[in-house]
C-alpha cells in the first residue's frame, strides 16, 4: 500500500516542466491576447475627449506678530482679549477650506455656466463635478496650488484664476487674519463705548449744570475713579474671554484674578476717600453723573486707540492674496495618458489570461481522473441545488 501511494504522489505534483508545457501550448493566446487588449485600449483613448489641467499658485496672507506684541505693551487687558479672539493655527489650511466652500463653488458655477457645461440639471450635481475636476492643496512652502481640469484649455485657466478672485471677494466679507479679527472686535467694542458715552453726556447735560460750573469741578478725583472703573471693566472682559481657552487653575488666569481684585480694592478705597462723597442733592447727582461720563470717555479713548492700531496693522498687510503663478491655458493635455493606459491594460490582460490558462489546465487534469471527476460532479451538483 505504501508503495502505491508513493507511486501516485509524483503523478499529482505539478513540476516546472508541466508549467512550461502549458505556456508552450497557449503561447499565442498569452502573447497576442494582451497585445490585442492593449491596442484596443489605445484606440479607445483616441476617441476620448482630451483633458487639460491649468494651475494657479497663491501665497495666503501672513500673520502680523509684531503688532500683537505692540498691542500687548499698549494695553494688556484689552489686547489679551483680542488675541484670544484670533489665534489661527494653520492659515493655509483655512484658505484651502474657503476655496472649497459652497459659496465659492456657486459663484464659479454661475460665472462659467457650469450647469450647461457639465450637462447637469441640479446645482448639487454641478458642485460635485466641479469638485472632482479641481484639486486644491497647501504645500510645506506655504503656497496654495489650485489645479483645474477641463476639456477646454482657456476655460481651465479661467476657472483656476476665478478661484483666486472669488477667494478675495469672500475674504472681504470675513475677518480672517489677526489684524482683521482685532479690527472687527474693537470696532464692535468702540461702537458700544460710543453709545455709552453718548448716554453719559445726555445724563450729565440733564443735570442742568453750566459749562462754567463743569470747568470749576475738581476733576482729579473724579477722573481717577473713572479711570479705575475703566481698568476694572477691561480686566473683567479679559477674564471672561480667558475662561474660553484657559482653565481657572492656570497661572495666567489666577494672575488676572489677583489683578482684578487689586483694581477693585483700589477703586473701593478711591470711592471711600472721595472728598465729594459727603455732598448731597444736586451736587451729589452731578458728581455721580460726571464720574460716569469720565468713565465712558476713558473707555471710549481706550477702544478708539486699539481700533486705530488694528486698522494700521490691517493696512500694513497690503494685498490680502499674492498671486505667485497665474493660471495660463495649458499647451498639452494631462489625460488620457495613452501609453500608460495601453501598457497597464496589456499587463493586466496578460496576468488574467495566465491565471485562466492554469486554472483551465488544472480543471482538465482533475477531470481526467476518476476521483477528480467525482469531485467536480459533486461541485456541479451542489451549485445546481443552490440555483434550484
Amino acid at each position: 500500500m505504501d508503495t502505491e501511494v508513493a507511486r501516485l504522489e509524483p503523478e499529482d505534483e505539478i513540476t516546472l516542466l508541466d508549467l512550461l508545457v502549458v505556456l508552450a501550448e497557449q503561447w499565442k493566446l498569452l502573447v497576442f491576447g494582451p497585445l490585442a487588449a492593449g491596442l484596443a485600449a489605445l484606440g479607445i483613448t483616441f476617441a476620448m475627449d482630451p483633458i487639460f489641467t491649468a494651475t494657479a499658485r497663491i501665497l495666503p496672507p501672513q500673520q502680523q506678530q509684531s503688532t500683537a506684541a505692540m498691542v500687548a505693551q499698549q494695553l494688556g487687558a484689552l489686547a489679551g482679549l483680542a488675541g484670544a479672539a484670533a489665534g489661527i493655527k494653520n492659515p493655509a489650511d483655512q484658505y484651502v477650506a474657503l476655496l472649497k466652500s459652497r459659496s465659492v463653488a456657486d459663484r464659479l458655477i454661475e460665472r462659467f455656466d457650469l450647469l450647461r457645461v457639465y450637462d447637469k440639471d441640479y446645482l448639487q450635481d454641478a458642485r460635485k463635478e466641479l469638485d472632482s475636476n479641481t484639486k486644491i492643496s497647501a504645500g510645506r512652502d506655504g503656497l496654495i496650488t489650485i489645479d483645474v481640469d477641463d476639456e477646454e484649455p482657456k476655460r481651465a485657466a479661467a476657472i483656476a484664476n476665478a478661484y483666486v478672485e472669488e477667494l478675495g471677494e469672500l475674504m472681504k466679507r470675513l475677518a480672517l487674519t489677526e489684524a482683521q479679527q482685532r479690527r472687527a472686535f474693537f470696532e464692535k467694542q468702540l461702537e458700544q463705548a460710543r453709545d455709552g458715552l453718548k448716554r453719559a453726556q445726555q445724563a450729565l447735560a440733564a443735570v442742568g449744570v453750566s459749562e462754567s460750573v463743569l470747568k470749576a469741578e475738581p476733576r482729579a478725583a473724579a477722573e481717577g475713579v473713572a479711570q479705575l472703573k475703566a481698568a476694572v471693566t477691561a480686566k473683567e472682559v479679559q477674564l471672561s474671554a480667558m475662561r474660553g481657552y484657559l482653565a481657572e487653575t492656570s497661572p495666567d488666569f489666577r494672575q488676572a484674578q489677583q489683578e482684578l481684585a487689586a483694581l477693585r480694592a483700589q477703586l473701593a478705597r478711591a470711592e471711600q476717600s472721595d472728598p465729594n462723597g459727603a455732598a448731597t442733592g444736586a451736587t451729589q447727582d452731578y458728581i455721580s453723573r460726571y464720574r460716569d461720563f469720565k468713565y465712558q470717555e476713558t473707555l471710549f479713548e481706550l477702544m478708539a486707540k486699539q481700533y486705530e492700531i488694528a486698522r494700521l496693522d490691517e493696512a500694513r498687510e497690503g494685498a490680502l492674496i499674492q498671486v505667485v503663478d497665474a493660471a495660463v491655458p495649458p499647451e498639452r493635455k494631462s489625460r488620457p495618458k495613452r501609453a500608460l493606459v495601453a501598457i497597464v491594460t496589456t499587463l493586466v490582460t496578460g496576468f488574467v489570461l495566465l491565471i485562466a490558462v492554469f486554472v483551465r489546465r488544472a480543471w482538465h487534469s482533475a477531470a481526467a481522473t476518476a476521483d477528480g471527476a467525482a469531485r467536480l460532479a459533486a461541485i456541479a451538483a451542489a451549485f445546481g441545488r443552490r440555483r434550484a
